[in-house]
C-alpha cells in the first residue's frame, strides 16, 4: 500500500495530466458532443502550432533562458513563405503547385532560423539577457512581417495548399471503407455526412517533430548538456561543455520549431497571416511549459510535460466554446492554472522534479 507521502508525490508530479483528465470528464458530462473523435481532432489541430512553440520553449527554459520572439517569428515565417508561394504560383505559367508550396516552405524555414541564431549569438557571445535579446527580436520580427504583408493576409495561394494542410492520413466512409491521403468520391448525402477523417496531416507532422525533440532531450548527449547548463552554467563549463555554442543551437532550434508552426498555419488557412495577436502564442507556450512542470530557474522540464500543458490549455478553450462559456474566462482560467503550477513547484520542488 502506498504511503500518503508517495501519493502526494505522484499527484504533485502528475497533477497537470490528472487535471487534463478531469477537464475532459467535466466537459463531456456538461456537453456530450465534447467527447467525440471530431472534437478531439479539432483540439489537436488547433494545438499543433502551440505544441511546436512550447517544445522549442522547453529547451530554452531548461537552460534558464526565455524566448519571447517565437510568436512573431512564426508570423514572420508565415507571411514570408506565403509570399513566395503566391508569387511563384502567379508567375509560374504552369509551374506545379507542389513545387511552389515546397519552395515557400524551404524559404520559410531558412529565414526562420536567422532570428534564433541572432538571439543565441547575443545571449551566448555578448551576454545580453535572454529577456532583452528576444524582446528586441520580438519587435524586429513583428516589423519585418508587417512590412512584407502591409498588414493584410497573403492570399491567392495554390489550391493544393489547403488540401495538404487540412488533409487527413486516412478517411473512413462507412460502407465504402477506408481510403488513404485522399477523400473518397461520394455522391450520397448520408455518405458525405458520415465521412470521418482519421489523423490530420498537420497533427502527424507535429507528432513526428515532438517525438524527435523528446528523444533528443531525454536520450542524447545534447539533451544532457541542455539540462547541465540549466542546472549550473559554471559546472557545465568545467565539465567541458561548449556552453555558448550549445545555447546558440538551442535558440536556433526554438526558431526552427516556430518556423514549422508558421508553415503549418499557412497550409491550414491557405494564407499567410500576421497580427499583433501573434504575441499571445508565445505567452501560452510559456504557460504550457510551466504547467507541464518546467522551472523558469532552469534545469527541469520535459517535452512530454509541455505537451500535457498545451493540451490542458487547448482542451480548456474547446470546452469553454462547446459549453458556451464566454471566451474571456479562458484567460482567467489560464492565469489561475499558471499560478497553481508555480505554487506547486514552489512548495513541492522535491516531489515535482524527483526522478
Amino acid at each position: 500500500m502506498q504511503s500518503p507521502k508517495h501519493i502526494m508525490a505522484f499527484i504533485a508530479r502528475h497533477w497537470a495530466f490528472l487535471f487534463l483528465l478531469m477537464l475532459i470528464a467535466s466537459f463531456s458530462i456538461a456537453e456530450p458532443n465534447f467527447f467525440s473523435s471530431r472534437n478531439f481532432n479539432n483540439i489537436l489541430i488547433a494545438a499543433t502550432t502551440t505544441l511546436l512553440l512550447a517544445t522549442g520553449e522547453t529547451y530554452v527554459i531548461i537552460t534558464g533562458g526565455i524566448d519571447l520572439s517565437i510568436g512573431f517569428v512564426m508570423g514572420f515565417v508565415a507571411v514570408t513563405s506565403a509570399t513566395v508561394m503566391q508569387r511563384l504560383y502567379a508567375r509560374g505559367e504552369g509551374a506545379p503547385e507542389f513545387l511552389c508550396i515546397l519552395a515557400g516552405c524551404v524559404v520559410g524555414l531558412i529565414v526562420g532560423v536567422i532570428p534564433g541564431f541572432i538571439n543565441g549569438l547575443l545571449i551566448a557571445k555578448f551576454r545580453v539577457p535572454p529577456f532583452i535579446a528576444t524582446l528586441g527580436m520580438y519587435g524586429i520580427a513583428n516589423g519585418i512581417a508587417l512590412k512584407i504583408c502591409d498588414g493584410y493576409p497573403v492570399s491567392f495561394l495554390p489550391n493544393l495548399t489547403g488540401q495538404i494542410g487540412n488533409g487527413f492520413i486516412a478517411y473512413y466512409a462507412g460502407k465504402h471503407g477506408f481510403s488513404f491521403f485522399q477523400k473518397p468520391i461520394l455522391t450520397e448525402r448520408a455518405d458525405i455526412l458520415a465521412l470521418k477523417g482519421l489523423l490530420p496531416v498537420s497533427v502527424l507532422v507535429t507528432i513526428i517533430l515532438l517525438v524527435i525533440c523528446g528523444f533528443i532531450l531525454a536520450k542524447t548527449r545534447f539533451g544532457q548538456h541542455t539540462y547541465a547548463i540549466g542546472g549550473s552554467e559554471d559546472a557545465a563549463i568545467r565539465a567541458g561543455i561548449n556552453v555558448p555554442r550549445h545555447i546558440i543551437k538551442i535558440y536556433v532550434l526554438s526558431s526552427f520549431l516556430a518556423s514549422c508552426g508558421g508553415i503549418l498555419l499557412v497550409l491550414r488557412f491557405t494564407m499567410g497571416t500576421h497580427t499583433q495577436f501573434s504575441s499571445t502564442y508565445e505567452l501560452f507556450a510559456i504557460a504550457a511549459v510551466v504547467i507541464g512542470g518546467a522551472s523558469l530557474m532552469g534545469g527541469n522540464g520535459t517535452v512530454w510535460g509541455s505537451t500535457v500543458g498545451v493540451l490542458v490549455l487547448a482542451t480548456l478553450e474547446s470546452g469553454f466554446v462547446i459549453v458556451g462559456i464566454q471566451v474571456f474566462y479562458r484567460y482567467i482560467a489560464v492565469g489561475c492554472i499558471l499560478i497553481l503550477a508555480v505554487l506547486i513547484d514552489q512548495f513541492f520542488p522535491d516531489m515535482v522534479h524527483h526522478e
